[in-house]
């Protein structure tokens, strides 16, 4: 035995009908929800993911890395003050934010998508923790790269950059997680 789990084939879950049976595949665990409402839940896990990224990104960018401009469409949006830094500053301090953020949002995304998305035991729970952040620092590696260039070489406010970034890892993150890290 290699010390990896064997997968088992799950059986193919029917289209809900009804709203309860629509409740009762949202609720329960990964296996038992049609693709469709399995995507839902992802989505659902994601923007949970999405909110502790983002607010980590902005509190840092604000209050520890300035990264965000006083044109931009947040700070003009709720009238906050910005230190003026040079775009290549800002850029490295929108990559520092960035990390800073994947961090907390990878241990949040992958304890809502353990519990609520997916089916674990395709790996043990190291293995899997270990490519579940794989599979995003890949995804988040490409997405933070586009977003530097966005904003050092085009000037793009940070928030569309940061978009941009977010953007650029959701399908990539479900189609891996999903066929390479859970038992779907």
């Amino acid at each position: 035995m290699d010390g990896t789990r064997q997968t088992e084939k799950t059986p193919a879950v029917a289209f809900p009908g009804t709203l309860g049976e629509f409740v009762k595949q949202f609720f329960g665990d990964g296996a038992s929800a049609h693709p469709l409402v399995q995507f839902f839940k992802y989505a659902v896990a994601g923007g949970i993911a999405t909110a502790s990224h983002v607010s980590v990104f902005f509190l840092s960018g604000f209050f520890l890395f300035p990264c965000v401009s006083a044109d931009d469409i947040l700070v003009r949006l709720f009238a906050l003050s910005a230190p003026a830094v040079d775009e290549a500053l800002r850029a490295r301090n929108a990559v520092f934010c960035n990390g800073a953020a994947f961090v907390v949002s990878n241990i949040v995304c992958y304890a809502v998508n353990r519990l609520f998305v997916f089916k674990p035991g395709r790996h043990g729970m190291a293995v899997e923790f270990l490519l579940f952040v794989g599979v995003s620092a890949a995804s988040a590696g490409l997405g933070t790269f586009l977003m530097g260039i966005l904003i050092d070489k085009f000037g793009l406010q940070t928030t569309y950059a940061f978009a941009a970034n977010l953007l650029s890892s959701l399908a990539i993150n479900y189609a891996l997680r999903k066929s390479v890290v859970f038992n779907g």
